[in-house]
């Protein structure tokens, strides 16, 4: 099968759309007031992997609902104009996705950081456990 555009193609395209913070300046950020730290990654891997601490869970799957004020899946987390939400994934592929969707939605307050969650926790950077729910 022959796509008109690959995974490569779409994430580049969205990475030259959005703002990327460094590595070093999301670490040096951690803990501000003015930024929400966003996990789009799914919820097997913050379980497996951790999360930066603080950090609000937001699934790619659903994301574009929770930040749509006039959906029924609205999160109040979403609701605030004066921070700047940084998203992050494994690698950053999903994290610019997101962003750039949320930014053709209509946030301006939303970036990603670079690299990704493992770039992160090689760094240096706080990870904390994510508690695994029982079935």
């Amino acid at each position: 099968m022959k796509l008109k555009k690959g995974i490569k193609d779409l994430v580049a395209e969205a990475e030259a759309e959005i703002e990327t913070i460094s590595l070093e300046d999301a670490i040096a950020q951690h803990g501000s007031d003015d930024l929400i730290f966003v996990d789009v990654r799914d919820v097997r891997e913050l379980e497996r992997d951790g999360m930066i601490p603080g950090a609000y869970h937001a699934p790619r799957g659903m994301i574009e609902f929770w930040v749509d004020p006039d959906s029924p899946y609205f999160k109040e987390q979403f609701g605030h104009d004066d921070k700047t939400y940084v998203l992050y994934c494994a690698k950053a592929w999903r994290s610019a996705l997101t962003a750039k969707t949320l930014k053709d939605m209509g946030m301006t307050n939303v970036i990603q950081f670079a690299d990704g969650l493992q770039a992160w926790k090689d760094a240096g950077g706080p990870v904390a456990q994510k508690e695994k729910k029982e079935d």
